[in-house]
């Protein structure tokens, strides 16, 4: 098998050069999901190594701008497959239904963890998601009253956590993996405050106590290496492709790892997802394979491939269930978002 060296690319100009066509073309080309993206690219990679198809082109754009771009139309200038660290929101589907984009498929290809992380020159750190959240809204709760956060060391929240200044590198709002920690801490958390009466308590603080890193979860691994004293926000599968250099918190005392990030007892896990436009399938034949490749036992199973490098695998009865979904490229539905 070749080397795992799919490119990130600017997608958005190799599409240009197709547009006001309506030839067919053998590359099949995917947005979306950097947390996805390694999993996609190694299926990606064995299609280019195993058939005759090219090696499909994938753009690392975060679940929201892939969703943007997907949900753009039907025209072959547009992608064939979004990846998803969340699953589609109503209004994105509602924007794919208005612009055309009627008949999709999703296909859901295992779990994942999101990790919050430092460089392991540090003391193993482990917090509950309450803490975290107190660390990163941009208000919280005083004497009775929502204020601007006026917590600046991760001591003054509580003395058994550590005396370093509160920074977090984390992922851009156009991310699924921050939509998920914003659901699964923030939310979470800030569901018991709404006596306060306050609709803006869960947005994040903006004072340089948590830093936007960009969609590309290996800067935030660099930073980390770098500024040994702040934490991370990523994908479970680039802590474990980084033991070398990181360790994960326990989050309320549960450690992120693969049987609690698949069972639901880590409390911050999230399930992945891929979209399939299927009225791209005459015209990009190499789509199907694709897609068969990425949903087989090869990639997904308990053995599959994926597994090596992050993914935690569906339960067997679960993953052949969905197999024979996507293989019959059952038709997503609003209901099926709510």
């Amino acid at each position: 098998m070749k080397p795992l060296a799919v490119s990130t690319i600017g997608l958005a100009a190799v599409m240009a050069a197709s547009i006001g066509t309506a030839h067919a073309r053998d590359q099949v080309r995917i947005v979306g999901s950097s947390t996805v993206f390694p999993f996609a690219s190694y299926v990606a990679e064995e299609l280019g190594a195993t058939t005759k198809w090219p090696t499909p082109v994938i753009e690392s754009t975060g679940s929201g701008g892939g969703m943007k771009l997907f949900c753009e139309g039907n025209g072959l200038d547009t992608p064939d497959i979004t990846n998803a660290s969340r699953r589609m929101k109503p209004s994105e589907f509602e924007r794919c239904q208005e612009n055309g984009v009627t008949d999709i498929t999703e296909a859901m290809i295992g779990y994942d963890g999101i990790a919050f992380a430092q460089s392991n020159k540090n003391d193993d750190a482990a917090f509950t998601r309450e803490q975290i959240a107190m660390a990163l809204l941009e208000q919280v709760p005083v004497d009775g009253k929502l204020v601007e956060n006026p917590y600046k060391m991760w001591s003054d929240i509580d003395a058994s956590l550590p005396e370093r200044e509160i920074r977090v590198y984390g992922p851009p709002t156009t991310s699924g993996t921050r939509d998920a920690f914003e659901e699964l801490v923030l939310e979470a958390v800030t569901e018991e405050m709404e006596a306060y009466g306050n609709e803006g308590y869960a947005n994040l603080r903006k004072d340089g106590a948590y830093i936007d890193a960009g969609e590309n979860d290996n800067l935030i691994v660099q930073k980390l290496e770098n500024d040994t004293d702040a934490f991370g926000i990523f994908g479970y599968s680039f802590l474990e492709e980084n033991s070398d250099k990181l360790v994960g918190s326990n989050i309320d005392g549960v450690a992120p790892e693969p049987d609690a990030i698949g069972s639901g007892e880590y409390p911050v896990s999230r399930s992945l997802f891929f979209y399939i436009k299927n009225s791209h399938a005459d015209d990009v034949p190499a789509m199907a394979d694709y897609v068969d490749l990425f949903m087989s036992d090869k990639m997904l199973s308990d053995l599959g491939y994926l597994k090596g490098i992050g993914l935690i695998p569906l339960p067997q009865a679960e993953l052949e269930e969905l197999q024979t979904s996507v293989a019959e490229r059952k038709k997503l539905q609003l209901s099926d978002l709510k």
